[in-house]
């Protein structure tokens, strides 16, 4: 893509609305517009950074043996009655009524209507197990929405639901959810800890939700800093496999980590003083094993071995896909902008052409441009006729991992300039090997 040509309306300001960095830095680099308080437009440059977040969970979803499927943004009112949560879940709930007089309400999760279609279609005990999720648009009505897309009221989300035979079975749903989650946020540069939590309107005893450690989080958290020195890495996993799984929930979740609402004092004791800490972090996503609390009121059985219907155990699991655009901006970030993974970054290589008009200049960053593509690359190349300057704060607002810049004088001398986004170092070399370097890196990344 050509900047020229590229709808990015950056602003050179603070805008003053914004109370914390990733709100800031998603005004100021174009990705966002607020359509309403809590609701926002997307531009093209937040939107394909929405894509790359939501295509790695899809991918993980996939590689656990998950199926996508979508359901509507706006249900009935009665399958949450049948349930019990209708009036029991809150002022966040918008409710509607339709043309006919019928009570509907704008999505805040999907517990009801996935125990909807499972009881429609599922009978059999032959058919379990069974894990369904959806990447769709939500809607809760926060009393205060603020921060822009951390704590708005319209957000993108993946929620996914499994339904299992056993209280055995379902559990297993929850580790492999976990196991899941660990590389789905790895894959996006992020470390997420699984800390127990307090379930909510969801329900039920299990649940952890996954947090990133950063100032400006809405929980205060409380955790052995030894959580912090594991990774989830490259490992092969059998998603199948009971005994893996569990092993990896046992190795992520022994070490103690709590949210507010479920610390224990008396256990955080236990913990050698020196390594207790205390932060704030930043929700992006849950899971839940809540049994049979659904199952049992909107009669979602199936037959056992021994032919008597049995209600089925299950669990829902979310991620706020929308949510970790700010969750990764406020952990990657400097005074200068944005510092995106590469595993999301919008563009996988920004071109600054430092005369626009050089005949040499304009053929040489043609060239990158072509030979980045030809690779299956995404390059951004700044072809506007601005000043050196300006190019580079707008390539460092909005955070592309690499930069290759190419001026007359480097041309002389044969080589173009490869600068890291994050380390900030540069190195000079010539064209087609700086193309190879990013290619390189890239190929790289799972």
């Amino acid at each position: 893509m050509r900047l020229s040509r590229y709808f990015l309306p950056v602003l050179k300001e603070n805008p003053a609305e914004a109370q914390i960095v990733s709100h800031r830095l998603m005004l100021r680099a174009g990705m966002i517009k607020q359509a309403s308080a809590g609701i926002y437009s997307w531009l093209p440059l937040g939107f394909k950074v929405l894509r790359r977040i939501e295509n790695i969970v899809h991918e993980e979803q996939a590689r656990a043996g998950h199926m996508a499927m979508l359901m509507p943004t706006i249900q009935s009112a009665d399958l949450w009655r049948e349930s019990g949560r209708y009036d029991a879940y809150g002022d966040e709930m918008l409710r509607i009524t339709d043309r006919g007089g019928r009570d509907m309400l704008f999505t805040p999760t999907a517990e009801e209507l996935i125990t909807d279609i499972f009881r429609a279609h599922v009978s059999s005990y032959k058919d379990l197990p069974l894990t369904m999720y959806q990447i769709q648009w939500k809607f809760r009505d926060e009393i205060r929405p603020r921060f822009g897309v951390m704590r708005g009221r319209e957000f993108l989300m993946k929620d996914g639901y499994n339904f299992d035979l056993s209280k055995e079975d379902a559990l297993h749903a929850y580790n492999r959810h976990l196991v899941s989650y660990l590389r789905t946020y790895e894959r996006m540069g992020l470390q997420a800890i699984p800390m127990r939590a307090d379930s909510g309107p969801i329900g039920g005893d299990d649940t952890h939700e996954f947090l990133v450690l950063a100032e400006t989080g809405e929980s205060e958290v409380f955790y052995d800093s030894a959580v912090t020195d594991l990774t989830f890495g490259d490992r092969d996993i059998d998603f199948d496999d009971v005994a893996q799984c569990a092993a990896i929930m046992e190795e992520f979740t022994t070490r103690y980590a709590r949210t507010d609402e479920t610390h224990d004092e008396a256990l955080f004791a236990e913990v050698p003083e020196e390594r207790r800490r205390t932060a704030r972090g930043i929700e992006v996503g849950q899971i839940f094993y809540f049994g049979t609390k659904y199952s049992e009121p909107l009669g979602a059985t199936v037959q056992g071995s021994d032919g008597k219907p049995v209600p089925v155990h299950m669990g829902s699991h979310g991620i706020g896909v929308s949510r970790l655009l700010g969750a990764i901006i406020e952990a990657s970030h400097d005074d200068k902008g944005i510092i995106w993974p590469e595993g999301v970054t919008p563009f996988h290589a920004g071109i600054v052409n430092l005369r626009q008009g050089d005949a040499e200049a304009d053929v040489a960053c043609q060239a990158l441009y072509d030979s980045l593509t030809a690779l299956g690359l995404e390059p951004l190349y700044d072809d506007r006729k601005e000043g050196a300057g300006s190019k580079f704060a707008t390539m460092d607002l909005i955070g592309l991992p690499w930069r290759i810049t190419v001026g007359p004088r480097g041309l002389k001398n044969g080589v173009v300039e490869l600068t890291s986004r994050r380390s900030g170092t540069s190195e000079e070399m010539a064209p087609e090997e700086a193309v190879q370097r990013i290619a390189q890196i890239y190929a790289g990344i799972a």
